[in-house]
C-alpha cells in the first residue's frame, strides 16, 4: 500500500492552498466570512449593467449603481453589513436557491414565472424598453424589426417582449455587451435594450442610436428577490415603503438616471472608431487580473499534477479496484464539459454538505481535477516510457519500489512529458476565463467588468486578449529555458 500513501497529503494541500487563496482574494464574498456573520447579509448581483450595478474600474473598485445605493441603505436601516457576491445574471437565481446569497438585486423583474422559484419585495423601479441599432437604421417601432435579426439579454424582461414578436429571428446572449457587439459587427439588425442602459452604450458608440418605446404600464418592474419563503421580504419590503415615503428612493433615482433621455435618444453619432484612449485609465485594473489568473492556474496546475500522478500510478498497479477506478475517474472527467463541472461544484456542494465553498476553491478543484484525468494519461505514457531495464535493475538491489518510483523513474518520467505539461498549464491559463462566471476577479472577469464601465465591447477584449498573449509567451520561454537545462545535465 505504500503507492498510494501521497493521495491524503495531495488533498490537504489543495484544501490548504485553495482555502487560503480563497480568504485572501476580495471580492469572493460569502454568507460565512466577516466578524460577525449573524449580522452579515449576502447580495447576489450581475455587476455588468450600468447604471443599476457595475464597478468603478476607473476608480476604486467598488460596486456602483442604483440598486447597490438602494441595498446599502436598506441594509444600513435593518442593522446588516451588507456584502457583495458579483455573479453572471444567469447563475443568479441558483444563487438563491443553493443560498449562497441571501437575496438578489440586479434589475430583475418581477415576472410570474420567476415568481414560482423566489419571492420578490415590492418594486422600487420600472424602465423603459429601446430598440439599439447602427444609425443609418434608426428603427423607430417594433413593427418596423419584422423580418429582421434581433438580440436581448438571456432571461431578461426584454426577452419576454421579443418572445412576443412574430417574423423576427431572436438572438439571446448573456451580456448586453455582447449584444452591442453582434450589431456592429452585423450579426443582428437591432437589440431591445432598457433605456439606461442603452443610452450609455451609445454614447460611447456613435455609430449607434436608440429609439424609446411606448411605456407598457403592465409590465413588471424590478424587485428585489429572496429565496422562497424568506423572513427578508417582509423586512424588505418595509425599509422600501419607508424609502418612498421619505423621499429617499427618489432621490437615488434622479442621482443615477438623468431626465434628458428621450432627447439623448434621437441624438446620432459619427462612424465606427476604436477608442483605446478611453481604456488607459482600466489598464490597472486589468492587471490586477493577472495576478488572480496566475495564482488560480498554479494552483490547478499543481493539484492536477500531484492527483494526476496519483492516478496514474493506480492505472499502472496491479490491484484491479485501484485500475477500476482511475479508469472510471478519467472517463468521467473526460467525457462531461469542464464548465458543468465548475458549476456542479460551486453550486451543489452548499446544497449537499452545507459548506459554502469558496469560488476560487470551487474553481481549483473543478480544473484540478479536471486537469488531473488528463495528466493521468499523460503521466502513465511517460512511466512506460522509461527502459524497463531500469526498473528492474532497481529492484535486484533492493530498492524500495516508493524510493525508485520518487527517485529514478519519475524523474526521467517528468523530463520525457515536460513538453505536454507546459502545453497543460498553457491550456489553464487560457481556460481560467471559466472561472468569470461564478464571478472569480480573474482577468476575462474583470474584462467584462470595463466593457459595462466604458460601455465600450471590442477595446477591452483586444487588450485582455494582448495580456494572455503575453503570459503564455513568458510561460513558454520559461519551458524552454528549463528544457535546454533539462538537457544539458543528462
Amino acid at each position: 500500500m505504500k503507492r498510494i500513501n501521497l493521495l491524503p497529503a495531495a488533498l490537504c494541500l489543495l484544501l490548504t492552498v485553495g482555502l487560503l487563496v480563497g480568504s485572501l482574494l476580495p471580492g469572493q464574498a460569502s454568507a460565512a466570512d466577516g466578524a460577525a456573520p449573524e449580522k452579515t447579509i449576502v447580495m447576489g448581483t450581475s455587476p455588468d449593467y450600468p447604471p443599476y450595478e457595475n464597478v468603478d474600474a476607473a476608480g476604486s473598485g467598488d460596486y456602483v449603481g442604483l440598486d447597490i445605493d438602494i441595498a446599502r441603505h436598506i441594509a444600513d436601516r435593518l442593522g446588516y453589513k451588507l456584502e457583495i457576491s458579483a455573479l453572471d445574471f444567469n447563475g443568479l437565481i441558483a444563487a438563491l436557491q443553493s443560498h449562497r446569497v441571501d437575496f438578489v438585486m440586479s434589475a430583475m423583474s418581477a415576472t410570474e414565472e420567476r415568481r414560482k422559484s423566489v419571492d420578490f419585495s415590492d418594486y422600487y423601479y420600472f424602465a423603459r424598453n429601446t430598440i439599439v441599432s447602427k444609425k443609418e437604421n434608426g428603427f423607430a417601432s417594433l413593427d418596423e424589426l419584422k423580418g429582421k435579426r434581433i438580440g436581448v439579454q438571456l432571461g431578461s424582461t426584454q426577452e419576454v417582449v421579443a418572445s412576443g414578436m412574430k417574423d423576427v429571428e431572436i438572438k439571446k446572449l448573456n451580456k448586453i455587451s455582447d449584444l452591442i457587439q453582434e450589431i456592429k459587427t452585423n450579426r443582428i439588425d437591432a437589440a431591445i435594450i432598457e433605456d439606461a442602459v442603452a443610452m450609455g452604450y451609445t454614447d460611447a458608440n456613435p455609430d449607434l442610436n436608440f429609439t424609446m418605446l411606448e411605456a407598457d404600464s403592465s409590465s413588471d418592474g424590478y424587485a428585489i428577490a429572496f429565496p422562497k419563503g424568506s423572513p427578508l421580504t417582509a423586512q424588505f419590503n418595509e425599509a422600501l415603503k419607508e424609502m418612498k415615503a421619505d423621499g429617499t428612493l427618489q432621490k437615488l433615482v434622479d442621482k443615477w438616471f438623468p431626465e434628458d433621455r428621450e432627447a439623448k435618444s434621437k441624438e446620432g453619432g459619427g462612424g465606427f472608431r476604436l477608442n483605446f484612449a478611453k481604456m488607459e485609465k482600466y489598464i490597472g485594473y486589468l492587471l490586477r487580473g493577472v495576478y488572480v489568473t496566475l495564482l488560480f492556474t498554479l494552483v490547478s496546475a499543481l493539484f492536477g499534477f500531484i492527483w494526476g500522478g496519483i492516478l496514474s500510478l493506480f492505472k499502472l498497479s496491479r490491484f484491479v479496484v485501484l485500475r477500476g477506478f482511475a479508469t472510471v475517474y478519467t472517463s468521467i472527467f473526460r467525457g462531461t464539459p469542464l464548465l458543468l463541472q465548475l458549476m456542479m461544484i460551486y453550486y451543489a456542494v452548499p446544497q449537499l454538505f452545507g459548506y459554502n465553498i469558496p469560488a476560487l476553491l470551487a474553481a481549483g478543484l473543478a480544473f484540478g481535477l479536471n486537469s488531473a484525468a488528463y495528466l493521468s494519461e499523460t503521466i502513465r505514457g511517460g512511466i512506460l516510457a522509461v527502459d524497463k531495464g531500469q526498473r528492474e535493475a532497481s529492484l535486484a538491489l533492493g530498492i524500495p519500489y516508493k524510493t525508485m518510483m520518487i527517485s529514478i523513474i519519475l524523474p526521467q518520467a517528468v523530463k520525457n512529458i515536460l513538453p505536454a505539461l507546459v502545453n497543460e498549464c498553457v491550456a489553464l491559463v487560457k481556460e481560467s476565463s471559466l472561472v468569470s462566471v461564478i464571478g472569480v476577479a480573474d482577468l476575462m472577469r474583470r474584462a467584462s467588468v470595463v466593457q459595462a464601465d466604458s460601455f465600450l465591447a471590442f477595446e477591452p477584449l483586444l487588450i485582455a486578449g494582448a495580456i494572455y498573449y503575453v503570459l503564455v509567451l513568458v510561460l513558454t520561454s520559461l519551458a524552454r529555458l528549463l528544457e535546454r537545462r533539462l538537457r544539458r545535465s543528462d
